[in-house]
C-alpha cells in the first residue's frame, strides 16, 4: 500500500478545524437535546472516529448503538446506489430521540435508505448528524439538521474516511490525488 503523503493532493480540513468543529456540534446537540432520551447511532466503520469525537463533547446522558451499511465495493470511488444492512441496532429506539452519526453524505441514497428503514422502528425523532456534507452529489433528498462542513465534491480520506479500508486514522480531512492513486491488488 502507497504511502499516503504520495496520493495526499491537499488537506481540505485540518486536525484543528475538525475538532473545534466537533466541540461546535456537541454543544448543540447537547443544547438540543437536554431532558430527552438520546440515542446516537453510528454508521460503521467511516463513522465511528468522529463519532467518539462528538460524545465527549456531548454533555447530556446519552446511549450509543452502531450499524453497519454497505453501499460502496471495494475500490469504487462513488455509491452503488444499493443499500445493504450488514449489521443491525442492539438496542430498540421506539420512542426514542434518535440521532444518526454519519462520516459523509454526498449522493444521499444511504442516509435516505437507512432514515426509512429506522422511521419503520417508530423513535420519537430521528434527526442525522453529519461530518462532511458533499452536497453538488446529493441524488436523494436527505434533511441534514447537523453539518459539520460542506466540501466540494472531491474524494476525501482520513479521519474515519477510508480509501480501500487504510487511512482511517489520519487527524485530517485530506484529498485524494486520482492521478497518483493505485488501488491494492
Amino acid at each position: 500500500m502507497q504511502d499516503y503523503k504520495e496520493v495526499l493532493s491537499e488537506i481540505l480540513i485540518d486536525e484543528k478545524t475538525l475538532q473545534a468543529r466537533i466541540a461546535e456540534l456537541g454543544a448543540e446537540i447537547s443544547r438540543d437535546y437536554e431532558g430527552r432520551d438520546l440515542i446516537l447511532i453510528c454508521i460503521l466503520k467511516g463513522g465511528m472516529i468522529f463519532l467518539v469525537d462528538l460524545m465527549r463533547h456531548i454533555t447530556i446522558p446519552h446511549m450509543m448503538d452502531f450499524m453497519a451499511v454497505s453501499s460502496y465495493g471495494k475500490g469504487a470511488r462513488e455509491s452503488g446506489g444499493s443499500v445493504r444492512v450488514t449489521h443491525d441496532l442492539q438496542t430498540d429506539i421506539h420512542g426514542k430521540d434518535v440521532l444518526l452519526v454519519e462520516d459523509i453524505v454526498d449522493s444521499g441514497n444511504t442516509i435516505a435508505s437507512m432514515l426509512e428503514f429506522l422511521q419503520t422502528r417508530q423513535p420519537r425523532s430521528l434527526e442525522v448528524c453529519t461530518l462532511l456534507d458533499k452536497e453538488e452529489r446529493r441524488e436523494a433528498v436527505v434533511p441534514i439538521h447537523y453539518r459539520g462542513f460542506r466540501i466540494p465534491n472531491k474524494f476525501v480520506f482520513g479521519y474515519g474516511l477510508d480509501l480501500d479500508e487504510y487511512y482511517r486514522n489520519l487527524p485530517f480531512v485530506g484529498v485524494v490525488d486520482l492521478n497518483k492513486y493505485k488501488p491494492p491488488a
